[in-house]
């Protein structure tokens, strides 16, 4: 039993503490000895324990018949009148006689011992689990076989009071031979407990793939929901179980099944940024706008986690970022208002290249995108040059609010200009507004092949600073070794 019932602050005498311990070790020479002394074989530690739950839980049988001779209550419970440890709670080894005891810890010799003593079998720890319950949790087959060949009046569907049966336990613990073996006995496969999970959704929601495999096999519905309205394929998108994704998605799971908040599996992708399973769930056919009771699509979720990846996974499947939520935020907004600065630009940087591509193209907009938009920063040598310029630009000679202007004239909508701007840096935040406004002018230039220091030029002569767009012009003819002169103007 090791550690996993440890005692908790006893206030045992010396001579009891010492027989709680050779009990637990099998030491039935050590135990003879201070029972001939007088120790009392009924004490109990503050957690209620006596000798007999130690050596159950350690499957010390020579210790059990020796304290069973002398007579000692077979069915009394620990308690939990002190404060277990986490571990000991997590395991819910409180309320254990000793034949649950010897259940849990899979000694099959003591169980018997105790059941031919004439221990009670329907009897149930605090939380309404039974023999087979503790069996199963702990996947002890060979003390399941005994249990339901040999004990009488056991129900394979007997629920505890989370209304869980053996089934849901084997499940959610991952214990796939007791799975198949429950499922041999003709145990119920669509039980329900409280939250109205299935097993199918506890292996989903704790990753069991094989599990989840024998489970499928036998035919269960994939798309049933809980009370929460999430289906298997919910909880294994949350709990970011990819393969036991790719396995509900290929069984035929309902990749598009809405909770009862309206959010689908994509939703629980982006609210992770579990990437991988964003791609298993759209190539799967996925509405990857769908909204959910916020009105908030898997974009906006990705935005608001600022997850960049997952962001330009979306972008690339041509998402729709102009939808607004319950509040009128659009993932642009919601990007600005978090100062994600990066998922800001990215999001103009796509909705330029969309304007442009309805603008000028005609061919196929999924595979010409696939194919050519990227947010790989340039730092190419070939555009060194105008990205000097444009940082000597921002930081020396633009003035407040020319920067706007600029954007204006290069068709940066209100919205881009008011996300770019919600950045704040001080006094002089114009500066770092209108470098990141020219690096994103740069990016669609260079992405749509057209001549950078033309269209600053231009974009210059437009807003009324022909100096500045001459001076430009002059070193930019002058570089000899510039691959973009601006000889035609």
């Amino acid at each position: 039993m090791g550690d996993d019932l440890a005692s908790e602050g006893d206030t045992l005498l010396q001579s009891e503490k010492e027989f709680h311990d050779a009990a637990k070790r099998n030491d039935t020479a050590r135990m003879e000895e201070l029972i001939s002394r007088g120790v009392d074989i009924k004490a109990k530690n503050n957690a209620e324990r006596s000798a007999l739950h130690w050596a159950a839980g350690a499957g010390s049988v020579d210790a059990v018949r020796l304290l069973l001779e002398h007579d000692v209550p077979v069915d009394d419970e620990d308690s939990v009148q002190r404060p277990l440890s986490l571990h000991v709670l997590q395991m819910c080894l409180f309320g254990m006689n000793a034949l649950l005891l010897s259940a849990w810890f899979g000694h099959l010799r003591v169980l018997q011992v105790l059941v031919n003593a004439g221990a009670k079998i329907n009897r149930v720890n605090r939380n309404g689990r039974n023999l087979l319950h503790c069996a199963a949790q702990r996947g002890h087959i060979q003390v399941m076989e005994f249990i339901m060949e040999n004990l009488e009046d056991v129900c394979v569907d007997e629920t505890d009071k989370m209304d869980r049966t053996a089934f849901h336990l084997a499940a959610e613990y991952g214990q796939r031979e007791v799975v198949e073996f429950l499922i041999c006995l003709g145990c119920s496969h669509s039980a329900k407990d409280k939250e109205e999970n299935t097993a199918l959704h506890l292996a989903a929601k704790n990753g069991h793939l094989s599990v989840l495999e024998k489970i499928i096999d036998v035919g269960v519905d994939l798309d049933e929901k809980n009370s929460e309205g999430l289906t298997a394929l919910h909880l294994a998108t949350e709990g970011g179980h990819s393969l036991c994704v790719k396995l509900l998605v290929e069984a035929g799971a309902d990749v598009n099944a809405q909770t009862q908040k309206k959010m689908n599996c994509l939703h629980y992708a982006a609210l992770h940024g579990y990437e991988e399973i964003a791609r298993i769930l759209m190539d799967a056919g996925i509405h990857t706008d769908a909204l959910n009771h916020q009105n908030a699509s898997a974009t906006h979720i990705a935005v608001l986690q600022n997850y960049p990846a997952m962001v330009k996974l979306f972008i690339s499947a041509e998402c729709d970022l102009d939808i607004p939520d319950n509040q009128g935020k659009t993932s642009l907004d919601v990007a600005a208002r978090g100062n994600h600065i990066i998922l800001v630009d990215m999001i103009i940087k796509a909705d330029r290249f969309y304007k442009w591509q309805k603008d000028n193209l005609n061919s196929d907009s999924g595979s010409w995108v696939a194919k050519h938009l990227t947010f790989k920063q340039d730092h190419r040598l070939e555009t060194q040059h105008i990205r000097s310029v444009m940082w000597r630009l921002a930081t020396k000679y633009l003035k407040p609010g020319e920067w706007k202007k600029l954007a204006h004239f290069w068709k940066f909508t209100d919205d881009h200009v008011r996300a770019i701007e919600q950045q704040w840096t001080g006094t002089k935040s114009y500066r770092e507004h209108g470098h990141r406004m020219l690096l994103i002018w740069l990016h669609g230039v260079i992405t749509a092949g057209e001549n950078p220091i033309k269209g600053l030029y231009e974009g210059l002569v437009g807003i009324g600073r022909r100096d500045l767009a001459e001076s430009i012009r002059k070193k930019a003819n002058a570089d000899s070794t510039s691959p973009r002169k601006c000889t035609a103007m």
